[in-house]
C-alpha cells in the first residue's frame, strides 16, 4: 500500500544526542593472525539465480565446517586502498576480537616457531600486531578487544590469570597505541562452544569477569570495560523461529549456553559500557541445520526482517539498565547472518537493513554498533583482499558524512514504505536530515516537502535489489582512477510532492 508522508522539520523534538562514533566496524582475530573462515559465494549465488545448499549430516555442523571453510593468509592492514577507505569512514571505533580471540596464544617473542601450544587454536605474532596497531593509528581510531580464556591458559577450576592479556596490553602501551576498551571474551554465554576450557560454567566466568576487570583497572586505568558481549539467549530469537518446542534454531548447536543474567548476576566488579550481540540469524551456510534461523531473501526487506534489530536493542535495554544503568549499549558484533552473512549481504538489498538499524537504533538507545565486518566474508563493507567497496561502505559513508549526532522525534510510526528517522546536519549548519527508506517493493511513497533540499537516493543498480552496485541518484558507486571515491553529490529538491520508487533509501538534507 502506497505511503503518504508529510515532513515538518521545524516542528522536530530532539530525543537524545548520540555517539559520533557510532558507526564502527569489525576486524575480525582470524584475519590479522591468519586461518579458517568463510568460504565466499559464487557470483551467481549472490545474484540469486543459484541455490547455495549443503547437505546436512548426522556428524552435525563440525563435520560440514570442512566445506564451508577454507584458509586465508593475514589480511594486509598496510595496504593503501584498505587504509584510505577505512579513513573515509572515520573517526570510528576498531574492534579485534572474534572467537579466535578468545582461543589465541600472543607469541611476541617468537618462541612457538609457528607451533601453535596445546590448549590453543592459533598464534597471534608480534609484528601482526604491530600491524593493527599502525592500521588503528594511521586511520585515527580506537581500538577495543577480547582476550585469551581457553584451555592453554588455565583450567575451569584455575582462576584466570593476566599473563596472555598483558603481553596484548603492554605491547600496545609501549607502542603508543593503548588499548581504549576491552571485553572479557567474546560471545561468553555460548560456553565451552566459544572456547572456554571443559567445564566452564556461568559461575566460573563470573568469577574470571570480575578478575579481568579488577586487573584492567588497577593496570591500565583508561581503558573502558565492556561487557558481557553475549549472543542469542535472553529471550532472543534468531530467524524466524518456530512453533516447533523444539526449535530448530541456533539452539540445537549450543548445549550449554546461559544468559546475561547468568553472566553477570553476583559480578562485584562493575561494567562501563552495556555490551551484546545481534545477527537477524543464520546464513545459507548453516540454513540446512538451523533452518528456522534463517531468512530467505524474499523477507530481506519486511517488516519483521527490519525490525529484528530494534527487538534485540529493546530487549537489552532493560538489562543495560539493571546492570550498567546510564550507560551507553554497544552492539559489538552486527550484520545480516552470522555464518559469514547471506548470499545478498554484499549487495544492495542488505542496505535497508544496515540503514534501518542505524536509524533505529539511535531513536532507541546511544551507542556504538561494530558492523561485521571491514574487510572479511559476504558481510563485510570491503570485498576480501581486494577491497572493493560494497554497496554497503557506501550507505554508511553517506550516514557518516551526513547524519549528526542530535536524533530527532519525527512521531511517524513505523510502517512498510516508511521507515523515517532524523537527524542534525553533520556539517552543523541549522536545519535537519530526514532519512527515509521505503521498503515496499512495488509501491512508491509519496513525500510533501515544506522547503528545498539536497537529496541522496540510494538504490540498486538497473533497479536491482541484489545488484552488486549501488547507484546515488541513477549514478553507479564505484571507485575511480586510482581507487578514487566517486564523487557524493546530491541532486536539489524542490519544495513540493516528492516520489520515492519502491526499494529506495533516500536522505533528505535541509
Amino acid at each position: 500500500m502506497s505511503q503518504f508522508i508529510k515532513l515538518v522539520p521545524d516542528t522536530l523534538k530532539p530525543l537524545r544526542e548520540v555517539n559520533p562514533m557510532m558507526m564502527s566496524y569489525n576486524v575480525e582475530f582470524a584475519e590479522v593472525t591468519g586461518g579458517t573462515f568463510w568460504k565466499a559465494y559464487t557470483p551467481e549465488q549472490i545474484a540469486g539465480t543459484e541455490e547455495f545448499h549443503v547437505e546436512p549430516t548426522s556428524e552435525g555442523i563440525a563435520a560440514m565446517y570442512k566445506d564451508l571453510m577454507q584458509v586465508y593468509a593475514p589480511i594486509d592492514l598496510y595496504n593503501e586502498k584498505l587504509r584510505g577507505l577505512a579513513k573515509e569512514l572515520g573517526p570510528v571505533w576498531v574492534r579485534v576480537s572474534g572467537t579466535w580471540a578468545t582461543k589465541t596464544y600472543y607469541d611476541f617473542d617468537g618462541t612457538t616457531g609457528g607451533k601453535v601450544p596445546e590448549g590453543y587454536l592459533n598464534v597471534l605474532t608480534k609484528e601482526q600486531w604491530i600491524g593493527v596497531l599502525d592500521f588503528v593509528k594511521a586511520i585515527g581510531a580506537k581500538l577495543i578487544v577480547s582476550v585469551a580464556n581457553c584451555p592453554g591458559l588455565h583450567t575451569a577450576e584455575e582462576p584466570w590469570h593476566p599473563s596472555e592479556a598483558e603481553k596484548l596490553f603492554s605491547l600496545s602501551k609501549e607502542y603508543g597505541v593503548p588499548i581504549n576498551a576491552a571485553e572479557f571474551t567474546n560471545e561468553p554465554n555460548m560456553m565451552e562452544e566459544t572456547g572456554f576450557p571443559k567445564g566452564y560454567t556461568p559461575a566460573h566466568y563470573r568469577r574470571d569477569q570480575d578478575l579481568f576487570f579488577t586487573w584492567l583497572r588497577k593496570n591500565y586505568p583508561d581503558c573502558i570495560c565492556v561487557g558481557p558481549s553475549t549472543t542469542g539467549g535472553d529471550n532472543i530469537t534468531f530467524g524466524k523461529g518456530s512453533s516447533d518446542k523444539q526449535g530448530g534454531g541456533i539452539e540445537q548447536l549450543m548445549s550449554n549456553t546461559c544468559n546475561c543474567d547468568d553472566l553477570l548476576n553476583g559480578t562485584t566488579e562493575p561494567l562501563d559500557v552495556f555490551s551484546y550481540h545481534y545477527y537477524n540469524g543464520v546464513s545459507e551456510r548453516l540454513a540446512s541445520v538451523m533452518p528456522d534461523a534463517h531468512w530467505s531473501a524474499e523477507d530481506a526487506a519486511s517488516e519483521p526482517y527490519l525490525n529484528t534489530a530494534l527487538n534485540f536493542c529493546r530487549t537489552y535495554i532493560p538489562l543495560r539498565d539493571k546492570y550498567v544503568p546510564g550507560a551507553e549499549m554497544w552492539v559489538t558484533e552486527s550484520g545480516d547472518a552470522g555464518g559469514g552473512g547471506d548470499t545478498w549481504a554484499s549487495t544492495y538489498l542488505d542496505v535497508l537493513r544496515t540503514l534501518n538499524e542505524l536509524g533505529g537504533f539511535s531513536s532507541l538507545t546511544n551507542g556504538v554498533i561494530f558492523h561485521n565486518t571491514l574487510a572479511s566474508s559476504d558481510y563485510g563493507f570491503l570485498a576480501r583482499e581486494v577491497f572493493d567497496p560494497r554497496p554497503n561502505y557506501f550507505a554508511v559513508l553517506l550516514w557518516n558524512r551526513l547524519m549528526g549526532t542530535t536524533v530527532y522525534d519525527t512521531a511517524e510510526p513505523i510502517r512498510e514504505g516508511a521507515h523515517i528517522f532524523a537527524h542534525s546536519r553533520k556539517d552543523g549548519k541549522d536545519g535537519v536530515v530526514y532519512l527515509i527508506i521505503n521498503n515496499s517493493l512495488t509501491d512508491s511513497t509519496t513525500v510533501e516537502l515544506p522547503k528545498d533540499a539536497e537529496r541522496y537516493t540510494l538504490a540498486g543498480a538497473d533497479g536491482n535489489m541484489r545488484a552488486s552496485v549501488m547507484t546515488l541518484n541513477g549514478q553507479p558507486l564505484v571507485l575511480g582512477e586510482n581507487n578514487a571515491l566517486p564523487e557524493l553529490k546530491p541532486e536539489e529538491q524542490a519544495a513540493g510532492t516528492l516520489e520515492l520508487a519502491p526499494g529506495t533509501c533516500t536522505f533528505l538534507v535541509m
